[in-house]
C-alpha cells in the first residue's frame, strides 16, 4: 500500500517522513478547516449541518480523510491503513489523548521494531486514554459523549486495518524495522557490559 511505513521501507527515511507528514496534515487540515468555517461562519452554503455541533462536523471531515485514504481512488481504492491522517485528526480535536496514544506508539515500536505492534496499541490505548481522563481524571473534554463513541469506533477501524499484520505478529512473520531493533538491543547490550 502507499502509507508511510512502506514508504520508509523502500524510499528511505526522508521520502517516508515527507509521506508521514503529509498523510498527518490531511487529517488535521481537514479538521482545522472545517472548524475555521464554522466558527467563522463563512460556510459556503446557508442551511448548516443539522446536527449544529462542531465535534460532530469535524468528526465527519476528519473521517472523509481517513476514509479518503485508506480507499484512495488515485489506486483502485487500496490505500494506506489510515493511521497517520487519523493520528492527524485527533490532533486537531483531542490533542491529549493522541499525544499518549502517540507516546505508546513510540514505546512499542521502540521495544519491539513493529510499526504494526505500535499502531495497534495506540489505537486501544486512545479511547482508554479518554475515558480515564474524563472519568477518573475529571477532565472536561469538548464533545466528549460524541467521541468516545468515535474513538471507540476509529480503534476498530485500525484494528481492521491492522488484521493482516496482527495474523503476521501471532504467526511470528511480520516485518520488523530491523535498524529500530538494532538500536534498542545495542543500547541495552551497551548496558549490559558497563
Amino acid at each position: 500500500n502507499m502509507g508511510s511505513t512502506n514508504a520508509f521501507r523502500v524510499l528511505g527515511w526522508k521520502w517516508g517522513l515527507v509521506v508521514q507528514v503529509v498523510d498527518v496534515l490531511k487529517g488535521l487540515l481537514a479538521v482545522t478547516v472545517v472548524a475555521h468555517l464554522m466558527v467563522g461562519q463563512t460556510l459556503p452554503f446557508t442551511n448548516r449541518t443539522p446536527f449544529e455541533d462542531i465535534t460532530v462536523v469535524r468528526l465527519i471531515a476528519g473521517t472523509s480523510a481517513v476514509i479518503g485514504h485508506i480507499f484512495s481512488i488515485f489506486v483502485g481504492f487500496r490505500g494506506g491503513k489510515g493511521v497517520n491522517t487519523a493520528a492527524g485528526m485527533l490532533v486537531g480535536i483531542a490533542p491529549v489523548e493522541i499525544g499518549i496514544a502517540f507516546g505508546v506508539f513510540l514505546l512499542a515500536v521502540m521495544l519491539s521494531g513493529y510499526i504494526s505492534l505500535g499502531s495497534i496499541s495506540a489505537a486501544l490505548v486512545f479511547p482508554g486514554a479518554m475515558l480515564v481522563r474524563h472519568n477518573i481524571c475529571g477532565a472536561e473534554i469538548n464533545g466528549y459523549h460524541i467521541l468516545i463513541w468515535f474513538a471507540c469506533i476509529v480503534s476498530a477501524l485500525i484494528l481492521y486495518a491492522h488484521r493482516s499484520n496482527i495474523k503476521r505478529l501471532l504467526e511470528g512473520r511480520e516485518n520488523r524495522f530491523e535498524k529500530l531493533w538494532l538500536v534498542r538491543l545495542r543500547c541495552s547490550l551497551h548496558r549490559l557490559h558497563h
